[in-house]
Formats: structure tokens, C-alpha cells, sequence
């Protein structure tokens, strides 16, 4: 806070921002003067969540309800399939609209299945592993850290690594959006060293999972201003994409080299440094990530719009989150930081001029009517 009153640092990252309010004791909108929002921009789809929350809070177990949805666990297992592909292609809409669908199938199928229970539970698992991807996205912390939960539950029970992992990395997340860092970062370390022990080339998506979760280690770090130990976990993660030896996707995580290239722009943009996010950027080539992966694409513009931000070059800044939008429309809409980065620049431009492709884009991300 001495710095920012001494003009040595700027507030221009949400970890200061965030950082600042909680040492003065004060929502961030007192700092800010305008509103702050953790949910997604965008009104008609958070009503949506509606159908979400009603099948979250149903307890028909409890109640000695027999289920009335019978599934397949193969018909599960191709919808929870169908899910992770829309969201990893940003269509975050359609997740909403087949989400009740797919977890009353699993919770039916948790209850009713006697056979090959093991398969079950990993199916359960995945159906709220979806789950909590979506609705942390979204922004609603309470359901994300309850989808996370059974999740982890279900993962356990089946003895998996691998689906361990990967239920780490949703509780991580879960954490996050909810504004424990300090309990978030000792899982996402100690899961990664776990699952790191079992990888190996022969074991992707074990070498995946554990990648995915320095990663997400890495970020952490850097939202505490902690550089040395941000990009010592970025290494780590880039030892595992070398034995990976590919832009991959196992268990959903888009793991790989060129996944790592674009974390070093999201890690050097969450520690200020706009000039190492952009030189990162260089290195990184979006040809090679897998098809669909259309979120991921659109991070590294939403990273570098960040950088450009920072560098209070807004022109360069709009022409990367344009190009994020025409990626993948929905990941401009639903992203926290992409409003902010909006309201910052809408600011200066009231001294400076109005940009008409700024002034559309803030109405399409939700920040103005």
C-alpha cells in the first residue's frame, strides 16, 4: 500500500487490487467507486444456474425418493464427454442448458448401479468435475465448491490418481474463486508432487494431471508476488509437457508445451510484468494446440490485452481481447478480468477521446447497457 501511495507501484493487477481491501478492510467496490463483480457479466445465463442449484440442493436420497432418470453409465459417460468438449470450445451456454441433465443421470445412476462400481463412481466423478469447471467460471463460488466436493468424494472412493488429480485441480480452482489462496495452494502443490511420482511417458494422462496442477500452482504463487517459486513451478510443468512430448488433452487438463507457453503470459500479467508476458508470448504457437481447445486460444489474447493494459497501450489492448471475442465469443463475456480491464480503459478514454470498438465491446462484455 506504501508503494501505491508513493506512485512506485500501480494498481494494475486483481491480486493488488484484492490485496489492498483486505489489508484496509474493505470490499473492493470502496476502493474502486464502481462495482464489483466476481459473477460473470451477463444476466439472462446466471438465471439459468437456477436449474443447476435445484438439482445441487435436492437430496431425493435423504428422502427415500427412488430416482426417476435410469441412464446408462455409457450414456453418462458421453454426455459428461459432450459437456467437456463445449466448455473446452468456451460454449459455456450449453453446458448450462444440459448440466441438470447430466448430474441428476449421475446421482441416479450413483444410487441404482450394483455392477462395476468402480466405473461408476469415475463417471460420477467426471459428471461433477464439469460441474465445477463450469460454475467457477461462471462465478459461483457456493456450487463450485459443492460440485468439488463430491467430486473429490467420488474420486477417492475409486481410489484413482489420476481422478484425485483431477479433483484437486476443481477444488483448487473452488478456492480460488472464493478467495482462499492459502488453503487452495498446499493442495495444488501436494497433489502435483503426488501424481508427479506416478507419471511417466507411458502414463499421459498421470503426466497431464500433475502438469496441470503446477500450473495452476504457478498462478497462485504469482498472485502473492511470489516470482522465484511461480516460475520454478512453471519448469516443473514444462518438464512434464517435455515427457508428455505433445500438445495433448488427457483428462480434459489441454495439457502440454504450448499450454505451458501460455501460462508464462498469464503468470508474468498476474506479477505486473507486461514486457516478459509479451516476450513469452513470442514463443507461443496456437497452431499446435488440439482442435477445440478455443478457450485456451482465447487466454492468450485475454493475457495479452492484460499486458497491454499494464502498459496503458489500449489501442493494441482492444485488438487482443477483439480477437479473443471472435475466438470464442463467450470467453470475453464471462471472464471477471476482461470487465476490468474494460472499466480501466473506458476511463482513461473519458480524458482522451471514445473508441467506438471499445465502447461495443464493453456493451457485449456486460459493463456497459
Amino acid at each position: 500500500m506504501s508503494q501505491v501511495e508513493r506512485g512506485i507501484r500501480s494498481v494494475d493487477r486483481l491480486s493488488v487490487l484484492l490485496d489492498l481491501a483486505k489489508v484496509l478492510h474493505v470490499d473492493v467496490e470502496s476502493l474502486t467507486g464502481t462495482p464489483w463483480q466476481y459473477a460473470p457479466n451477463g444476466a439472462p445465463s446466471r438465471d439459468r444456474l437456477g436449474e443447476v442449484r435445484q438439482v445441487l440442493s435436492r437430496y431425493d436420497n435423504l428422502l427415500g425418493i427412488a430416482p426417476s432418470q435410469p441412464s446408462t453409465l455409457s450414456e453418462l459417460n458421453q454426455a459428461v464427454t459432450t459437456a467437456h468438449e463445449a466448455y473446452q470450445a468456451a460454449r459455456y451456454e450449453d453446458v448450462i442448458a444440459e448440466l441438470p441433465v447430466i448430474l441428476s443421470h449421475a446421482d441416479s445412476l450413483d444410487r441404482t448401479a450394483v455392477d462395476g462400481r468402480r466405473d461408476v463412481l469415475l463417471g460420477y466423478s467426471a459428471a461433477y468435475h464439469v460441474a465445477a469447471k463450469l460454475l467457477t467460471k461462471l462465478g459461483s463460488g457456493d456450487l463450485s465448491m459443492l460440485a468439488a466436493d463430491r467430486c473429490a468424494s467420488a474420486a477417492v472412493e475409486a481410489d484413482s490418481v489420476a481422478a484425485r488429480g483431477m479433483a484437486a485441480y476443481q477444488v483448487v480452482c473452488a478456492l480460488l474463486r472464493s478467495e482462499r489462496p492459502e488453503d487452495a495452494e498446499p493442495l495444488a502443490v501436494g497433489m502435483a508432487e503426488e501424481a508427479q511420482r506416478h507419471a511417466r511417458t507411458d502414463r499421459p494422462t498421470l503426466a497431464s494431471v500433475a502438469g496441470a496442477l503446477w500450473l495452476i500452482a504457478a498462478v497462485i504463487a504469482s498472485r502473492r508476488t511470489d516470482q522465484v517459486e511461480a516460475w520454478r513451478r512453471l519448469d516443473q510443468a514444462q518438464l512434464l509437457a517435455e515427457m508428455l512430448g505433445q500438445d495433448g488433452n488427457f483428462a480434459w487438463t489441454a495439457f502440454g508445451p504450448t499450454n505451458v507457453g501460455i501460462h508464462r503470459v498469464t503468470v508474468a500479467a498476474e506479477l505486473g510484468d507486461p514486457a516478459t508476458a509479451l516476450q513469452a508470448a513470442e514463443s507461443v504457437d496456437l497452431y499446435r494446440l488440439p482442435v477445440g481447445l478455443n478457450s485456451r486460444r482465447a487466454q492468450l489474447h485475454l493475457d495479452l490485452g492484460w499486458a497491454e493494459v499494464q502498459r496503458k497501450r489500449d489501442a493494441d489492448a482492444v485488438l487482443h481481447l477483439l480477437e479473443a471475442e471472435r475466438i470464442a465469443p463467450e470467453s470475453v463475456r464471462y471472464n471477471v478480468i476482461v470487465g476490468e480491464l474494460v472499466r480501466s480503459m473506458l476511463a482513461r478514454q473519458k480524458r482522451g477521446g471514445r473508441t467506438s470498438a471499445l465502447h461495443h465491446l464493453a456493451v457485449r462484455a456486460g459493463v456497459l447497457d
